[in-house]
């Protein structure tokens, strides 16, 4: 059995994490800029088209992982260890395909043009305010909520590595053999 993830898997992590972290940045940053801006509508636009490739790739990473088997941590964790790492990744896989469909659902329910990688998506012919406000309101409290998930999925990576001493972290680190 291998003792590290695919390099497909590998690259698609790390590459699933850059999109994340410029997604999250392009909204932190849009209210410095005047609403109707340039800068703000292109940051919009980015935000967009970033959470689509978020849930593009978290797509092919579901599909991907069931491909290849789960190389085990060594030292053995106990079982509940492991229990809690399965429901952590589970909510990390619902939340980074959730999130960009919330997205996309609001915008489609507000009724009006809106568009992503430049090109015009559809809107609902009958707009819905009330639910386009819900799933706005889930929306970003979902991505308030990724940040913390994903700084405790970043502990608990240092905390095997350095304080457990066992491969959790170097099973996902790229160019290590």
């Amino acid at each position: 059995m291998r003792s590290r993830y695919s390099s497909v898997q590998i690259v698609i992590h790390w590459l699933v994490l850059v999109l994340v972290v410029f997604t999250y940045t392009t909204m932190d940053i849009k209210g410095a800029f005047a609403r109707g801006s340039q800068v703000r509508e292109l940051l919009t636009l980015t935000h967009y088209s970033l959470g689509f490739c978020v849930l593009f790739l978290m797509c092919v990473r579901v599909f991907v992982r069931a491909m290849y088997s789960t190389p085990p941590v060594k030292p053995a964790p106990p079982r509940w260890q492991h229990n809690l790492a399965v429901l952590t990744h589970m909510v990390i896989y619902l939340m980074f395909i959730g999130l960009p469909v919330l997205g996309i659902l609001s915008k489609y329910y507000a009724g009006h043009d809106w568009t992503m990688f430049n090109i015009m998506m559809p809107k609902s012919v009958f707009p819905d305010m009330e639910l386009q406000r819900q799933l706005k309101t889930v929306h970003m409290w979902l991505a308030n909520t990724g940040y913390y998930l994903i700084g405790l999925h970043a502990l608990a990576a240092l905390w095997h590595h350095y304080r457990l001493r066992d491969n959790t972290l170097v099973r996902m680190l790229p160019g290590r053999k």
